[in-house]
């Protein structure tokens, strides 16, 4: 059984609007940021100053998800690897923008072009998304939204660990998508702004 709730016309209307004119706004207004925290990912040590990789969108369909990079080169030599608490390939200069949440600005052109929304369940990987299916078929159905740039599941659950975590963090998600409206998106992002003035990230 689905438990997709579409939005009204009129709201994914305004929800895109919304995001076009939001992420076209705080893009400018955050321009001199941008640049100090490229200058400093530049100086963190060698690498892309912009991480690009693959993620699985709107019905199953994959894009590039842009990040400011927080980590050592190579990241992932041995093949995908989830982020954890006091994390070694973390750069010091990666852990002070991943604690405000900083190294997720550029997905502001995600948002712009189209790929995400500013909010939606956050995209994974093909390879995560595949062993979570395995355990937890009705994960698909989140596939059904834009993902985000910030979600219930991030603003109730956090960031995730492993599988289990990303299970457990789907359920609000998953609430989400069965109580799609703008007051919901509102509510989430003014959740987004509290937890980023506390700096919580990781």
């Amino acid at each position: 059984m689905s438990l997709f709730r579409s939005l009204p016309a009129w709201q994914a209307f305004l929800k895109r609007g919304m995001d076009m004119v939001c992420s076209g706004v705080i893009g400018l207004l955050l321009s001199p940021l941008l640049i100090w925290i490229a200058w400093q990912v530049r100086r963190s040590g060698p690498g892309p100053v912009v991480f690009r990789q693959e993620r699985i969108g709107r019905d199953g369909k994959p894009f590039i998800l842009f990040k400011f990079r927080s980590m050592f080169e190579p990241a992932e030599p041995e093949g995908p690897a989830l982020s954890t608490e006091n994390d070694p390939r973390i750069t010091p200069f990666g852990k002070t923008i991943r604690k405000w949440r900083l190294d997720e600005i550029p997905q502001l052109w995600n948002v712009l072009k189209g790929d995400m929304s500013l909010v939606g369940p956050r995209p994974e990987r093909q390879h995560y998304i595949d062993q979570i299916l395995s355990m937890h078929p009705d994960y698909r159905q989140l596939l059904n939204v834009k993902p985000g740039l910030t979600s219930w599941g991030m603003v109730r659950f956090g960031y995730a660990e492993n599988i289990s975590e990303m299970i457990e963090r789907s359920r609000f998600d998953l609430d989400y998508i069965q109580h799609l409206s703008l007051a919901f998106d509102a509510k989430i992002l003014l959740h987004t702004i509290r937890i980023m003035s506390k700096g919580n990230g990781k």
